[in-house]
């Protein structure tokens, strides 16, 4: 299916949506001729580097180029997306063969590869990759604590026992489940979901409506453990990416089940989103870090932004302006201050961040570009639902 769009736009931020429509095209034109064989992570250089490699294959992150190429031939019908899109789709067939490196961010890769290829072209085989991997993908699910257990042990020189973690981040992953369940007509796939998002619902996010990184439980017992500061500052911080998750997470869990108690989750999440924007609009990787290094996440903007026009479409009328001004917000600060539009350059958004303790700051960074353009759409009403 398309784009949902059930709020309406001035004719002004109209006009600014599709100017910046007609730059992503422009400038993706040439990114795309640069990158058509490769799969990108982050620029260094003006170029992005290339993760099709043995070893970076099954990276989490790896889904997201192709995602924006099926966005850009849902737009433009241009068969070279498609192309170009189908190149991941197939090295991802690999990844499938190491079953040791794939976790939960199953949906990650293969929702933008071959879900998305399915829902525009109907190739079967497509179909049958989505099944294949969501089928992998609820063999995760740990039913003594009804949630999908995160990450595996890394290497050997990993000790740290992961059996019991879960991740904010694994509520944009379930939308595979919940695709599978529709395909097959089988609820099996939607059960998991909803019971992963419900420990999520109770256990991840705090009554002010942020949430949590990282929360351990007893993977025997199910009894929740502890929490983790993860990527974010530290334990009880805010990392602004996972509210990211959480707030259009939350949203895309309302879609798939029509649960009230999760579009008011969502909202909850928002709001706490919303009065935290600094007046700069330029989003920290954490809200209650330090101010100073002052680290910015662009993505967490990007994908709050994508969260909150989707909440827009699903509230009463007199409600959709609060989302919709947000998300506008966000997205005219990126285009203010943190966008390149050079068509030598690869990556459009700048100052992303991977995570507060890690060297990778103020970087490019693929699925900020995957969020940003697909809130761009979304606020035209163009482009294609993924999720």
């Amino acid at each position: 299916m398309g784009q949902t769009k059930n709020f309406v736009l001035s004719a002004e931020n109209t006009a600014w949506a599709e100017e910046i429509a007609d730059k992503i095209l422009k400038k993706m034109e040439k990114v795309e001729e640069r990158n058509r064989e490769a799969i990108p992570y982050m620029p260094h250089d003006g170029r992005y580097n290339n993760y099709n490699t043995p070893e970076m294959r099954g990276w989490w992150t790896n889904g997201f180029w192709a995602g924006i190429m099926w966005q850009l031939y849902a737009v433009t019908g241009n068969e070279r997306y498609a192309e170009t899109a189908r190149f991941t789709e197939e090295v991802f067939d690999q990844c499938i063969e190491h079953y040791e490196r794939l976790d939960h961010d199953m949906g990650f890769m293969w929702l933008h590869t071959a879900v998305a290829d399915y829902r525009l072209t109907k190739n079967e085989k497509s179909r049958t990759r989505g099944l294949h991997v969501a089928s992998i993908f609820s063999s995760r699910f740990n039913s003594n604590g009804n949630f999908i257990r995160a990450w595996n042990t890394w290497g050997p020189n990993d000790t740290v026992d992961k059996t019991g973690w879960a991740i904010i981040d694994c509520m944009m992953n379930v939308p595979l489940l919940h695709w599978a369940s529709d395909e097959t007509h089988d609820p099996r796939f939607r059960e998991v979901a909803i019971r992963h998002t419900n420990t999520v619902m109770k256990e991840f996010i705090r009554p002010d409506g942020s949430s949590n990184h990282i929360v351990s439980f007893d993977p025997y017992t199910g009894e929740k453990i502890e929490t983790f500061g993860g990527q974010g500052y530290e334990n009880g911080s805010s990392w602004t990416r996972g509210q990211g998750w959480a707030l259009y997470g939350f949203a895309l869990a309302y879609i798939h089940t029509k649960n009230p108690e999760y579009l008011d989750t969502a909202k909850r999440v928002a709001h706490y989103f919303i009065a935290n924007i600094p007046e700069s609009g330029l989003i920290p990787i954490d809200f209650r870090a330090p101010k100073e290094p002052a680290w910015e996440d662009s993505s967490a903007a990007c994908i709050a932004a994508c969260g909150l026009l989707e909440i827009a479409n699903y509230v009463p009328e007199y409600e959709k302006d609060c989302y919709v001004n947000a998300a506008l917000r966000l997205l005219k600060a990126l285009v203010e201050k943190r966008s390149n539009w050079d068509e030598n350059v690869d990556n459009i958004i700048e100052n992303c961040g991977v995570a507060y303790h890690s060297d990778e700051h103020n970087v490019g960074l693929i699925y900020g570009d995957y969020f940003f353009i697909e809130a761009i759409f979304k606020l035209l009403g163009k482009g294609e639902f993924l999720w």
